[in-house]
């Protein structure tokens, strides 16, 4: 059974508190790292706590879930390692995956509903990604993470 992260602030929390038994049904083990109620929270904790697993590798793939994802969005893609994916649409949702390798699914609640969220999920899981170009532009993205952390 593979393990699945997923993180929110108090704006994102129906819809986590919708897709964690989804994904239980999916056969995957959900690890909710909070925020644990709708009581005002701020994003960035939990987005980095997230962020940080998956980048050092302790973790595959996560889902953070902000009102619009963009907050949880600029917090996962500061670091090394997470590729996180704004995504409000199968089809980008899938491009993520092919193209960038996304390890961190991030919703929006205003703009994705639990039904819709269903189907992202499904298609981000299943999705491979497909290498060839598309590998080079990874290496540079990389490339780029060691330039940053060589500054500190």
């Amino acid at each position: 059974m593979k393990t699945i992260l997923i993180a929110c602030d108090h704006g994102g929390f129906a819809l986590k508190e919708s897709l964690k038994p989804y994904l239980k049904n999916k056969g995957l083990v959900v690890k909710d790292l909070g925020a644990f109620s709708e009581k005002r929270c701020d994003y960035p904790e939990f987005a980095y706590n997230l962020a940080s697993k998956i980048g050092e590798g302790k973790f595959k793939r996560g889902i953070l879930i902000c009102k619009s994802g963009i907050g949880n969005s600029m917090v996962a893609n500061r670091v090394p390692g997470a590729r996180a994916a704004l995504c409000a649409n199968v089809k980008v949702a899938r491009l993520s995956r092919e193209h960038n390798d996304s390890n961190i699914l991030v919703f929006g609640a205003l703009f994705v509903k639990p039904g819709l969220a269903k189907k992202i999920v499904d298609v981000w899981l299943n999705t491979k990604f497909q290498g060839g170009r598309h590998k080079r532009r990874l290496n540079q993205l990389k490339e780029i993470e060691k330039k940053i952390r060589s500054r500190k």
